[in-house]
């Protein structure tokens, strides 16, 4: 720095970069599920996270269900990706028809949810995801005091409401049905009445069902109460709306509307699981949203939107806003006034559907959920499982996909692989012949992996046994050796390659076997009896004879060129001089020698320097550092020799003799 008056400057120069450690162990899967986003990735962590947010398998999609399930039993980053075709549609919310419902709208994550139009006004809300799944939910929305609670005066119309002590049945009673009639129209299915007096104690009543009222009419409810005495009601009962147990006050007015002159803005929203489907338990309250606004510009005391339109397309699980509703229009907080419906918006979902299934989704609708995985810089990934194969030719097309336009492009992971089912499950003597047939369809790639079967396994969701493809396992294998030693150790054998999860395999190659798929670059899973099942090949399909045709070389690679390739990084723009090439040496081959001390390289040279950075080199405005590597192979053939020699023979004599 040049300073043109007398003073003191001081200046830091950070030359400390070095090559950070990148991470190998992500997976991800595309594939048929019953719930989740679609065309969009979603990290998962367990094999829980993923039944919540993806659904539980069925006995459409569970081959691709357990294949991510099975790479989590060995790893904890999974990215799934779902795919759906086109008449995949997300349950919409109609009041008191759910059997009349007909959605024929797909939304399929957040960013397809800005550009749908919900032409539909009468549907307020739609389940956030496609699939039957949302059908099993149901919304209730309260935003007035009046939907909350309300007061029923019986007084002077000759009515009561009598309930009998053991009874789960109220009778109304009057000379007046006119009267009758307009007090019952005041109650709902669901809505809670509040029976008893301070002496006999509180309770409150849940009704199940309202018929056509007339003299003598009997209410039923939900469950069976025991009152200690009969109860008579001829002056007032209260009627609560069905989830007023779940908040603590009634909707008001919120401090941000309050402020600007407006009034009653105020709502609650609760998301139920109906019918069970989401949790296992019928009526299993999902979500309380509580204070939200009806106003769009109001904010909550730390700033944050309480619209809630927002909040429910923001912060929702379950369900998106669609239209507003009738009667309880979206205002801005100045304008706001009391909602003029007194009665609480409940509504089921219908009209969800799955769309096609896993057998017949088409290629296109698989391609277009592992696109997500297509770019490196949106998404760090290191394991691509395919799954069930089933599409294209032989049904091989999706993996040729994967590794030639996904893997191939980015050159920073590997596509997993199994065969076709047909080729291993209930084809007697024909297995070896079929998976080597299915291989030859694939390309030729040391970005690829493949194995040789299917094994057996328990689905504890629906207590049946199942035939799941191995490349799960396989990626997950490759987990598991990046935690033992490093990536660049082969996943395969007796120390690292014992599979999870098996019942029995549908192929397990003998000797004979091995060797033929071995040459077809597929890597047997046997089962050893007393050991277990093994991986026991770490080949890639690259039929060419080369290191990288060893998976943990193709690995050693990837790791080597993704860390180096992040540290240049911060090379670029700088000058192209022997400070810069000297500084990128050295930045450089520490790494290396730390990989080689881990035994992933048997010896390596960086070059960098005037002899490839040549002057017409610097003139293109080109950086060129040459890295030679010897990788570390791995022993897939051991020979034992054994020598018997006489008694008087000096070994020295026999030593490499043979």
């Amino acid at each position: 720095m040049f300073q043109v008056s007398p003073g003191v400057h001081v200046n830091e120069i950070d030359l400390t970069t070095i090559v950070p450690a990148v991470s190998s162990t992500e997976g991800g899967v595309g594939g048929v599920f019953s719930w989740g986003p679609v065309e969009d990735r979603d990290l998962i962590s367990s094999e829980n996270e993923l039944a919540i947010r993806f659904g539980k398998p069925n006995s459409d999609n569970y081959e691709t269900w357990f294949t991510a399930a099975n790479f989590l039993a060995y790893g904890n980053k999974l990215w799934v990706s779902r795919a759906a075709s086109s008449n995949a549609y997300n349950a919409a919310a109609v009041a008191n028809t759910e059997e009349s419902a007909t959605s024929n709208v797909q939304i399929k994550n957040s960013i397809h949810y800005t550009q749908t139009t919900f032409a539909n006004t009468s549907y307020y809300f739609h389940a956030k995801y496609p699939g039957t799944v949302g059908n099993s939910l149901k919304i209730s929305v309260c935003d007035s005091a009046n939907a909350y609670s309300k007061a029923l005066d019986l007084t002077g119309e000759g009515v009561s409401i009598d309930i009998a002590v053991g009874s789960n049945t109220a009778y109304f009673t009057g000379a007046n049905t006119a009267v009758v009639n307009a007090i019952a129209s005041d109650l709902a299915v669901g809505d809670v009445l509040q029976v008893g007096n301070t002496t006999l104690g509180f309770q409150y009543l849940k009704i199940a069902t309202i018929p056509t009222i007339s003299e003598n009419t009997a209410i039923t409810f939900s469950d069976r109460y025991y009152l200690s005495d009969d109860v008579t009601m001829d002056t007032t009962v209260t009627r609560y709306w069905e989830y007023f147990n779940v908040v603590d006050t009634a909707p008001g007015t919120s401090l941000y509307t309050e402020n600007r002159g407006g009034t009653s803005d105020g709502m609650h929203v609760v998301v139920i699981d109906e019918d069970g489907i989401v949790t296992g338990t019928p009526k299993t309250i999902l979500e309380v949203w509580e204070n939200l606004s009806r106003a769009s510009d109001a904010k909550g005391e730390q700033g944050g939107s309480i619209f809630y339109k927002d909040v429910l397309n923001s912060a929702s699980k379950y369900v998106w806003y669609a239209n507003p509703r009738a009667g309880a229009a979206i205002v801005t907080a100045a304008t706001s006034t009391a909602a003029t419906t007194d009665r609480a918006y409940t509504a089921s979902f219908g009209g969800g559907t799955n769309g096609a299934s896993e057998s017949a989704i088409t290629l296109s609708n698989m391609i277009a959920a592992y696109n997500q995985f297509k770019s490196a810089e949106e998404v760090d990934i290191s394991l691509i499982m395919t799954g069930k194969a089933v599409h294209g030719t032989r049904g091989m097309g999706l993996a040729r996909y994967i590794i030639e336009n996904i893997c191939e492009h980015r050159k920073d992971c590997i596509a997993f692989v199994s065969p076709q089912i047909g080729d291993v499950v209930n084809n007697p003597f024909q297995e070896m012949e079929s998976v080597v047939s299915t291989r030859n369809v694939l390309p030729s790639s040391s970005y690829g992996v493949m194995d040789s079967g299917y094994k057996y396994q328990y689905d504890r969701y629906n207590d049946v046994y199942r035939w799941i493809p191995l490349n799960g396992d396989t990626a997950g294998l490759v987990v598991k050796t990046d935690q033992l030693r490093d990536p660049w150790f082969s996943p395969a054998g007796f120390n690292r390659g014992n599979v999870k999860n098996v019942t029995r395999l549908a192929f397990s190659p003998d000797q004979a076997d091995r060797d033929l798929l071995y040459k077809a670059g597929v890597n047997p899973v046997v089962t050893f009896p007393g050991q277990g099942t093994i991986l026991y090949g770490d080949k890639t399909l690259l039929a060419k004879p080369s290191a990288f045709d060893r998976i943990n070389v193709r690995r050693l690679f990837i790791v080597l060129e993704k860390a180096i390739a992040t540290a240049a990084k911060y090379t670029l723009f700088e000058f192209n001089d022997a400070f810069t090439r000297s500084q990128f040496r050295n930045l450089v081959e520490p790494y290396l020698r730390d990989v080689q001390g881990r035994r992933g390289i048997y010896d390596f040279r960086v070059v960098c320097d005037e002899t490839n950075n040549t002057g017409e080199v610097i003139d293109r405005n080109e950086f060129v550092g040459d890295i030679y590597i010897k990788p570390a192979r791995s022993i897939n053939f051991i020979t034992l020799n054994f020598v018997a020699v006489r008694t008087g023979v000096n070994f020295d004599e026999v030593v490499g003799s043979f």
